[in-house]
């Protein structure tokens, strides 16, 4: 028997072994193997390739490409071969081959002592000529090797020890490849998920600071019916409208509706200002305009020539109840409101008769000093409803791109006259949903109502109404 290589010297080592002891270089090498998580992976174009050419440039009815477990050894790769996946890491080829960097020859099999004893050599297939080249890493590791196999003695040049080599160099490369797309692909997993989980905070985080700036439930007025809805443009961005309704002395009740400028942690924070600034000036002032005077002058000195201007519109309602002289719920409510910049909130009848309570003077909130604000007085009656709404209703586009507009708002409450609080509001949230959701704006809704005079009842109390407010 002739070999070629490494002989018989199964302690010929790498420089990497070298004062390593064999325990130590067999674990490096399997944690080299798990490294590049190849083992038990699906047949592989490039690797099938590989073996055919190794065999066709050989001249040989067997090629592999192998990889050595602990305790098996396992075909990537089998040109002639078919239904052997593995086979038990016994001494014998593979098992002597992996344990050198140069490769490993034996003419005859059958002869070899490491060898004669294998399945491949003493089975049906009748192994005679074996070759392989050891798959060595950059470190030194040895994966496993690339394997010509004759039926026959034979002897080998050293021209195609080199051949063996390069090919084993191949085998390297696209393990190397197919572990960097690994790495990469786990990376853009990673980074996905991160991405979903700081998306999911972002949003939680939005929502937490949106509900925040809009009372947790409406109160619940005597004689009257009130519905809300918020929609944000985007769950990951907080907006600028907000509602609010509170009490006022004498049995009066302050209704907010407010858009103001910009996005996100600013606007939340000049949402908080307006809100709660307007609370503590509608205790001291009887008169809307005035209070929206105050809140200008109180905007106005937050102005810094360092940051971009901070305004607002709204709409400031007051209702004050007009007393029954024989019943405990009010007749009607006498309506004074004031607009800065905001649209105008619309007084929708029973018979579907739309009356928008306008303010052509009202200006912007925020931006100049003199700023004037002008009141617009109505009477709600019973089955009359009260619609205040920010300009994302009026600016909603269809998904043609048309602009929703003012009258089609109008028109749309026309349609609608009679409806309570929660059935309008109902209705205007199923026309928000067939706008184009990629071009809205936030939308804030208030919607009051007087029920009709034979169903006028009075609330127990006069804690938070629960029912009809779309949050």
């Amino acid at each position: 028997m002739a070999e070629v290589g490494v002989p018989r010297r199964e302690a010929a080592r790498s420089p990497a072994d070298r004062g390593k002891s064999p325990e130590d270089v067999e674990a490096a090498r399997i944690a080299a193997v798990r490294r590049y998580d190849i083992l038990d992976t699906p047949p592989d174009g490039a690797f099938d390739r590989i073996a055919r050419l190794a065999a066709r440039w050989f001249d040989v009815p067997i090629a592999t490409v192998t990889i050595v477990d602990e305790d098996r050894i396992w075909f990537k790769a089998t040109h002639g071969l078919d239904g052997v996946t593995q086979i038990g890491r016994d001494p014998g080829l593979c098992g002597s081959a992996i344990l050198a960097d140069e490769p490993y020859v034996v003419t005859d099999a059958a002869h070899d002592p490491r060898s004669r004893d294998n399945p491949l050599v003493t089975g049906d297939l009748g192994v005679r000529f074996y070759a392989a080249a050891p798959i060595v890493t950059a470190e030194g590791e040895r994966l496993g090797t690339v394997n010509v196999i004759d039926t026959r003695p034979r002897e080998i040049k050293e021209a195609e020890i080199d051949t063996l080599r390069d090919l084993a160099a191949v085998v390297l490369d696209e393990l190397e490849l197919r572990m960097a797309a690994i790495h990469r692909l786990r990376a853009e997993r990673e980074q996905r998920q991160q991405a979903e989980r700081d998306r999911s905070e972002i949003e939680s985080f939005a929502s937490t600071l949106q509900r925040s700036l809009i009372p947790p439930a409406l109160p619940r007025i005597s004689g009257l019916e009130l519905a809300a809805h918020y929609q944000p443009a985007s769950v990951r961005q907080v907006g600028g409208d907000f509602y609010d309704v509170f009490p006022m002395a004498g049995g009066r009740w302050a209704v907010v509706l407010g858009d103001v400028c910009g996005k996100g942690a600013p606007a939340a924070a000049l949402t908080s200002f307006v809100r709660y600034t307007l609370r503590s000036l509608a205790a001291h002032h009887d008169d809307p305009a005035e209070a929206l005077t105050e809140l200008n002058t109180a905007m106005i000195a937050e102005q810094t020539l360092d940051a971009m201007p901070k305004f607002c519109t709204a709409v400031f309602a007051v209702l004050t109840p007009q007393p029954s002289a024989e019943a405990s719920e009010p007749t009607g409510f006498d309506v004074t409101v004031v607009s800065g910049g905001h649209p105008p909130p619309y007084l929708l009848s029973p018979s579907g008769d739309v009356r928008p309570l306008s303010t052509p003077e009202g200006m912007l909130i925020g931006m100049l000093p003199d700023a004037r604000f002008v009141t617009c007085t109505a009477t709600l009656r019973p089955g009359d409803a009260l619609v205040l709404y920010t300009d994302g209703l009026t600016e909603a586009r269809t998904h043609g791109g048309e602009e929703f507009g003012e009258e089609a708002v109008r028109a749309f409450l026309g349609g609608h006259g009679g409806c309570r609080a929660d059935e309008l509001t109902g209705h205007v949230v199923a026309l928000l949903d067939r706008f184009d959701a990629q071009r809205a704006d936030d939308v804030a809704l208030l919607v009051l109502s007087m029920p009709p005079v034979p169903d006028l009842q009075d609330p127990a109390g006069s804690d938070t109404q629960e029912d009809g407010e779309r949050q």
